[in-house]
């Protein structure tokens, strides 16, 4: 009997577990699963359709935002089940908190509710080349130098870090890296004072300028003023502000994000494409074309997620495909079918893909949509998302709803994206 109680004890202390287990994740799956922010038009009826179990109350802690639901009576507070849909209808512009709580008691969450004017913007999908200047210069590394006597020696080890920038030499400013191998070389091996900034704080280190085989002094670190590459523009808004690539510009060396002082946009153009294998991503190569006659725009924010600025009249006549549409709300952007707009091909065309999964909570707002793209067409061009197609626009439903940003290493027709909301919040 003994043995029988002992057994009856543990298993109802594993179902426990297990049932504690269980309920913590479905209280987790359905956070996720309910935004913890969304949008609505002033002065127009939003609906909404979230995976509510059982009775919910909603309550809209402001008479700027009314509540309906099937009953169709407008509300400050309404009771709906499942995937019951309902409405919210914004009467001024500003943010606004609607709190929802099971059975009316237990707080699930709090959500923001914006209320906004239309948003347009043009969906470009245009390949462009981007020069980014940093702000500093940036430290990648140290390393061993060879003195005049043959003797090795790393002056700059334990002094500099990697993710370093470097903004004077003894409190003169130094704007590339020719002016700091300059300066440093003027120094004639005399201790120098670096001025750094270093995790967003400012810093001055000291270092003794090595003379090396060649007759010149050096500090034994390597610098980088500069990145460059190839990315898309995904999108134009109606006053020539454009947003690109949807994810933010790191360094290839320390894996950082470039802190960047100034930058631009250039003409592009695609020669070729190296499709991805298991393991390694493809890419887009082809050619930046430098100089005032190639020039589209200005760069003035690096972000996670993506960088922004302003384009020039060239620019915004290239985006021809279609007109400008709605940008969509967060919680409009569904899992199903889709287009990807993309000039790879030479020409600007879409492209169908399928949004398989949203996530509007994600802490990582650059990965907030899981998509894979079905065209026949793209598959058999480039074998699916590659290196260059970050921040080619997808558009669902006729609105703008976000943005390419990353592909699968092991399944290069699938990959992430970027809410559209989360890209103009960035940008603002």
């Amino acid at each position: 009997m003994k043995e029988r109680a002992g057994l009856g004890r543990w298993l109802w202390s594993i179902g426990l577990v297990l049932a504690t287990a269980g309920a913590a994740w479905g209280w987790y799956r359905m956070d996720r699963a309910i935004p913890d922010q969304v949008s609505i038009v002033e002065e127009e009826k939003e609906e909404f359709t979230f995976p509510l179990p059982f009775f919910t109350t909603l309550s809209s802690e402001s008479k700027q935002v009314v509540l309906g639901n099937e009953s169709n009576i407008p509300a400050d507070e309404i009771t709906i089940s499942g995937k019951q849909t309902f409405s919210m209808y914004g009467e001024d512009l500003g943010s606004y908190q609607v709190g929802l709580k099971l059975f009316g008691l237990i707080k699930l969450k709090d959500i923001q509710v914006d209320v906004v004017e239309t948003r347009y913007a043009i969906p470009c999908g245009a390949p462009i080349g981007i020069y980014l200047k940093s702000d500093g210069i940036l430290v990648i590394g140290t390393g061993k130098l060879t003195g005049e006597g043959g003797e090795e020696t790393e002056p700059a080890q334990g002094i500099l870090k990697t993710g370093d920038y470097i903004e004077a030499l003894n409190g003169n400013p130094v704007r590339s890296k020719e002016e700091l191998m300059d300066a440093v070389d003027e120094s004639q091996g005399e201790e120098v004072t670096l001025s750094v900034r270093r995790d967003g704080e400012q810093i001055d280190v000291q270092m003794d300028p090595v003379k090396t085989e060649d007759g010149s002094y050096k500090l034994g670190a390597w610098v980088r003023d500069d990145t460059q590459g190839i990315g898309t523009v995904t999108y134009v808004d109606l006053n020539g502000n454009f947003g690109a690539l949807g994810h933010g510009i790191s360094d290839s060396d320390t894996g950082g994000l470039v802190q960047s002082q100034e930058g631009g946009i250039y003409s592009a153009e695609i020669l070729g494409i190296e499709k991805g294998t298991l393991g390694k991503p493809g890419l887009l190569s082809g050619v930046i074309y430098y100089g005032p006659s190639y020039d589209r725009g200005e760069i003035f924010r690096n972000t996670e997620d993506g960088i922004f600025g302003k384009v020039n009249d060239s620019f915004a006549q290239e985006c021809t495909l279609g007109e400008a549409i709605p940008v969509a709300g967060r919680q409009e952007v569904k899992p199903g079918p889709a287009k990807l707009r993309s000039s790879v091909s030479g020409e600007l065309k879409d492209y169908e893909i399928e949004i398989k999964k949203v996530d509007y909570n994600s802490n990582h707002s650059n990965k907030s949509m899981v998509i894979e793209i079905t065209d026949p067409e793209l598959i058999a061009l480039t074998g699916g998302i590659v290196q260059g197609m970050s921040g080619s626009p997808i558009i669902q439903d006729g609105k703008l709803a976000g943005a390419v940003t990353h592909v699968f290493l092991q399944d290069a027709k699938r990959g992430y994206g970027i809410l559209m909301e989360n890209m103009l919040e960035a940008a603002q």
